[in-house]
């Protein structure tokens, strides 16, 4: 019954059931605040924040694509903390099959002032699904159209604040720069119209997720419209790996798309195999994904409650270019690894009248992040390079690979065609070194 759940290396994208949730199972401002504010982390486009689960701090994505509330990277502590529980299958975007997972019922969720005493949430306790080995930090689980259900929410990308408002206390101003666009819903996920012009004789009023999760500009499935048909300029790619297996699809750019009086040209949009993703033709009217390389570009107001978004105004990100990975490798974070750093210390003394100074080396040893490679795109640079999957990354460009955070080695590859990358690697104990130059392939 898992309709929606898959993670992408560089965008993360969940599609997950919609089942029925408790009457009293409702997220509310405490006191008499009109709404709660607070500051997020945003990584590859997607917006983390922190949540405390019946008395534990974890941090969750927040996600429009997602309905009902989903944990997993949990310790043997916090999954014991647990409340209600009962095991069941679960089944999501990949080639692959049913998976156990475990349903909860009474969790007591806090989000500063936000709390709610009888929350349901999925916990997947199944290690294979990594999620935070692709963002670079710990993620505990996904939170979606269970809270965006309850409140008005005031997404600010440049400031990196949101607010909740209570929806019987929000009042919308007069904003002339706003577009503002009608919800409609399917199993409690938010939908819109947009104008995309798929080539210049060729357009579509497509009907589109509005998806927090989806750090891409834009998904078109190809099976979904007579008039969507995948471009001839357009490259084999590794999307990501779903809840049931890995996904797979074609990458290429798009003409146009309306948001009323915005308009972006030459947008990077994908074309997911429908063989990865075939829970998503259930519902046969829709063409695809609006994701966050989009959304991040405007200061949203999403108003489940009044069926609405409002593209509030242009946000610092509303002018940057379109890129995407021109390397072929998709990098993953590997744990940590222990390293070797020397420190100096001055020894001072006295010898025969004259004042004497040594300088004094040592070694400590420090965890540090280690990163390894997990797909290597074919016919890509990496891979005529001779890079394979699960070599561990030491070095990049003469320096250590922890020192760069996994969203700059991502913004590294995706930049500036032309540029040299070196990698020095470890494979099987031998280390090897590696050099290729970024291409562009669309």
């Amino acid at each position: 019954m898992l309709e929606r759940l898959k993670i992408l290396p560089v965008f993360f994208l969940f599609f997950c059931c919609m089942f029925k949730v408790h009457a009293q199972d409702k997220f509310q401002i405490v006191g008499k605040s009109k709404h709660h504010s607070l500051s997020f982390k945003m990584i590859n486009n997607l917006i983390i924040i922190p949540i405390e689960v019946n008395g534990s701090k974890l941090n969750f994505l927040l996600d429009t694509g997602v309905d009902n509330s989903i944990m997993f990277n949990l310790s043997v502590e916090d999954s014991l903390k647990l409340k209600d529980t009962e095991k069941i299958k679960l089944r999501g975007l990949g080639t692959g099959e049913y998976i156990d997972a475990i349903k909860s019922r009474k969790n007591f969720f806090s989000i500063g002032k936000i709390k709610n005493g009888d929350h349901l949430i999925y916990l997947i306790p199944s290690k294979d699904f990594d999620f935070s080995s692709k963002m670079g930090m710990t993620i505990n689980g996904i939170i979606g159209g269970d809270l965006f259900r309850d409140f008005i929410v005031d997404i600010n990308y440049s400031s990196k604040r949101i607010k909740f408002y209570d929806p019987k206390k929000y009042s919308y101003k007069d904003c002339r720069k706003c577009q503002s666009f009608d919800l409609h819903f399917y199993k409690n996920k938010p939908y819109l119209y947009l104008d995309v012009e798929l080539s210049p004789s060729e357009r579509i009023d497509a009907k589109l997720l509005i998806d927090l999760g989806g750090s891409d500009a834009l998904w078109l499935f190809d099976k979904s419209s007579d008039k969507i048909n995948i471009p001839e300029k357009y490259f084999e790619d590794y999307l990501g790996k779903g809840l049931s297996g890995d996904i797979y699809g074609k990458r290429s750019k798009i003409d146009k798309i309306s948001l009323g009086n915005y308009i972006f040209t030459s947008a990077n949009v994908a074309y997911p195999d429908s063989t990865s993703i075939e829970n998503v033709y259930l519902h046969k009217e829709r063409n695809g994904t609006l994701g966050s390389e989009i959304l991040k570009r405007f200061r949203l107001i999403i108003d489940y409650p009044g069926e609405k978004i409002v593209f509030k105004n242009p946000s610092s990100y509303f002018n940057d270019p379109f890129v995407y990975n021109m390397s072929g490798l998709e990098m993953a974070y590997n744990g940590s690894m222990i390293v070797p750093e020397r420190k100096s210390s001055l020894l001072k003394g006295d010898e025969g009248g004259s004042s004497t100074v040594q300088i004094l080396y040592s070694y400590v040893y420090a965890l540090k992040t280690s990163y390894i490679i997990s797909e290597v795109r074919k016919d890509s640079p990496a891979d005529k390079a001779g890079l394979k999957p699960k070599d561990v990354v030491m070095r990049i460009n003469n320096r250590p690979a922890y020192n760069f955070k996994l969203e700059e080695i991502i913004h590294m590859f995706s930049t500036k065609e032309g540029k040299r990358i070196k990698l020095n690697v470890m494979r099987n104990g031998v280390d090897l070194t590696f050099s290729f130059k970024l291409k562009k392939i669309i």
